[in-house]
């Protein structure tokens, strides 16, 4: 008895949470930390205002920086443009012929 079942064809797309897609959804919480750690730090050794703009310029500037990141898409490969001639580096040895 030969039994069929359904596909699921979801199962090669990346990961979305609120925009951000696959290995940048890390990278949005890596900011959020590093904006948080940043600024409480800050706030404690310094001012709590000044914390404060310090954890919400930081948040900002990291989660835009991974928004223009991810425009380039998930598998980001430095593409130059161009002919490149490579150098041939073998050595020819004709002295040296015998077995």
């Amino acid at each position: 008895m030969i039994r069929y079942f359904s596909i699921y064809k979801g199962l090669q797309k990346p990961l979305v949470y609120r925009g951000f897609k696959g290995k940048f959804i890390g990278w949005g919480i890596a900011s959020l930390a590093l904006g948080l750690v940043g600024g409480g730090l800050t706030g404690a050794l310094t001012n709590m205002y000044l914390g404060g703009l310090v954890t919400i310029l930081a948040i900002a500037g990291g989660l835009t920086f991974t928004f223009h990141r991810q425009k380039n898409g998930l598998h980001d490969k430095t593409r130059h443009k161009g002919i490149f001639i490579h150098p041939v580096h073998l050595k020819t040895n004709y002295a040296d012929t015998s077995p």
